[in-house]
């Protein structure tokens, strides 16, 4: 049974928005058990807003965000997915499990299952709903068949659904050149544990094993700041086979050139959560104060001691470098002894310059105070 939430509206007390939040911090609405909950509350956690809601959350109930998650904005909403029992079949093995999710890979993992990439998960529903003990929904897991390959000399352990060993080369996109042979032949059937055989003959040719970078997506929190980064679902390299054609002379290699690449582990993206928060992007005063405030203490005469100068900390370097392209006449001035106005001029000059604004130019105050990479227009 695919867990539903139903919106019944129950407002207990009815708050004003404004004055919620004058007074108690937060709006956060409650989904749970087909309703929701409007709660107006101080608390600093999701778990302690569900505590004072009075909504009990059970050991293999699910919510989001997580129950640890700190709240910082003025609103929130928060689901509460109530564990409901699945029937699981693996292989020959059939059981219950209790769990709140919908997918098929979730489901998997809450379980404990260990999952391959190759093997194939389908959840369907079950009519039957007493015969199965309340189950609702059945996830069914066609296991793939690990076999061992030598791929051009190189040994590696791989997973399939293919039935043949031909359906095996074409799933895992191997080649074959008329020069390539395999044993055992092409039509025989997948068998558990089975080795296959890959090989070039009249020809130098060598494997390699080698990583596969993940990608990397990055979601964007309005309510952390700048400089936040919290990785939700870490990355993971993959593995591929590379095969070489080796040139030798002499008995040394002289070339090599690539002739084919077999992934055999896929590389898992990593989820990152960064903020994006801008505290200082009302107008380009607030900005500038906001910024040397921070760097100096909003002293336009900071000598530091250690080579930076200014309002701005500029080094010499890059004060010099700037006033060449816009303020020749600064170029001999010490930036702490140029004037206020001077120095402002020079550190939007400097921001604008650069491909990444504060981020690279005065990055410890960019982060610390969530500013705006670029000034305010």
């Amino acid at each position: 049974m695919v867990a539903t939430l139903v919106a019944i509206y129950t407002f207990a007390p009815i708050f004003h928005s404004s004055q919620a939040h004058a007074e108690n911090g937060r709006i956060v609405t409650i989904y749970h058990d087909g309703q929701q909950q409007v709660i107006a509350t101080d608390a600093t956690t999701v778990g302690e807003a569900l505590d004072r809601a009075g909504v009990k959350v059970e050991q293999n109930d699910a919510v989001e965000p997580a129950q640890k998650t700190k709240l910082v904005a003025q609103s929130y909403d928060i689901n509460v997915y109530r564990a409901r029992p699945v029937t699981v079949v693996d292989g020959s093995s059939r059981y219950r499990i209790m769990s709140p999710y919908q997918s098929a890979k979730q489901i998997a993992e809450s379980a404990g299952l260990q999952v391959y990439d190759e093997d194939i998960l389908t959840i369907s529903r079950i009519d039957d709903f007493v015969a199965e003990g309340g189950a609702g929904l059945m996830l069914t897991i066609t296991r793939s068949t690990p076999v061992h390959m030598m791929l051009y000399g190189k040994a590696v352990d791989i997973r399939t659904q293919a039935k043949t060993v031909g359906d095996l080369l074409k799933e895992k996109g191997v080649n074959m050149s008329a020069k390539d042979g395999v044993s055992p032949a092409a039509g025989t059937t997948i068998a558990n544990g089975m080795t296959i055989d890959v090989y070039r003959n009249g020809e130098q040719t060598v494997s390699e094993e080698q990583d596969v970078d993940f990608t990397t997506k990055q979601i964007q929190d309005a309510d952390q700041p700048v400089g936040y980064k919290n990785i939700q679902t870490p990355g993971s390299k993959g593995k591929k086979i590379v095969t070489y054609q080796i040139e030798l002379k002499n008995g040394k290699e002289v070339s090599r050139k690539e002739i084919q690449s077999v992934t055999t582990v896929e590389a898992k993206e990593q989820v990152e959560i960064i903020g994006s928060k801008n505290n200082y992007s009302g107008s380009l005063n607030e900005w500038l104060t906001a910024l040397r405030t921070c760097e100096a203490g909003g002293n336009y005469q900071r000598n530091s001691g250690n080579g930076f100068y200014g309002a701005y900390q500029f080094s010499l370097s890059t004060w010099k470098s700037v006033a060449s392209r816009i303020r020749p006449d600064l170029a001999g001035i010490r930036p702490d002894q140029a004037s206020p106005a001077d120095q402002d001029a020079m550190i939007i000059a400097n921001t604008k310059m650069s491909k990444s604004g504060l981020a690279s130019q005065n990055p410890g105050c960019y982060r610390s105070l969530g500013l705006s990479a670029f000034p305010p227009q």
